[in-house]
């Protein structure tokens, strides 16, 4: 699975949710959740998409939708999910960047893979923009650093959540920048946790697309609008 792109784009998933089992595969209008995830990082154009997500049989269908929809897929630990994607990395030995998101967050900013990637290239080894409405923006670490991480992270939260030890390390140059100002809206929740969550980028996906958008791959711009008009209508 070596590719001979410079970045790489792991996308976590796994069907075990504790708060939503099976999220991930929860249908927003005709298609599931990690749909979204997955066609918008694929038309970012920086670099392969794979799902990593675990050996369980519960997840089995995860790996078949990412081959569906032409991503390729890793099995690994469930709860060493640093492990999962340290075991990516080390397939793509040319890559210098990994980008991670999570297949919770459909509306996941295409533009900002572009962005996070030219901090990466001009000296950071992480970064993560702010600002963004939640769930939509991604992580970006130098693949050197994401294996650092995976000899040296000790804990099991480090494991679990992937970058708490790059967040920490004291020689790791760490770059957080403010995201534009057209796609800057920290007030919206477009992550999906909950039963009102997903009830809510139901809602979304059904306004994008009575404007005659794809929601799969709406801009984040167009994303935003569309929640702000769900408010408009709700205080009407």
């Amino acid at each position: 699975m070596t590719g001979l792109a410079s970045t790489v784009i792991i996308l976590q998933a796994r069907m075990g949710s504790q708060r939503l089992p099976g999220k991930v595969l929860a249908p927003v209008l005709r298609w599931p959740l990690a749909e979204y995830c997955v066609r918008r990082l694929a038309s970012a154009g920086v670099g392969p998409v794979v799902v990593a997500t675990t050996t369980a049989t519960e997840d089995r269908p995860v790996v078949a939708l990412g081959a569906q929809l032409g991503a390729r897929a890793w099995t690994g630990p469930t709860n060493d999910v640093l492990a999962r994607f340290a075991q990516v990395a080390e397939q793509y030995p040319e890559a210098r960047y990994v980008l991670r998101a999570t297949a919770d967050n459909p509306f996941v900013d295409v533009a900002g893979c572009a962005r996070i990637l030219k901090v990466l290239s001009d000296g950071a080894d992480y970064a993560v923009e702010v600002a963004l409405p939640l769930g939509a923006a991604v992580e970006g670490v130098r693949r050197d650093v994401l294996l650092r991480a995976q000899r040296e992270a000790a804990t099991a939260y480090d494991r679990e959540h992937v970058t708490p030890w790059v967040k920490r390390a004291d020689d790791v140059v760490r770059v957080v920048p403010l995201a534009p100002d057209d796609v800057r809206a920290p007030d919206l929740r477009l992550t999906v946790d909950t039963p009102d969550d997903l009830a809510y980028v139901r809602r979304l996906a059904a306004d994008l697309e009575h404007h005659g958008l794809d929601p799969r791959v709406a801009g984040l711009v167009d994303v935003i609008a569309a929640a702000r008009r769900l408010v408009r209508r709700a205080v009407a």
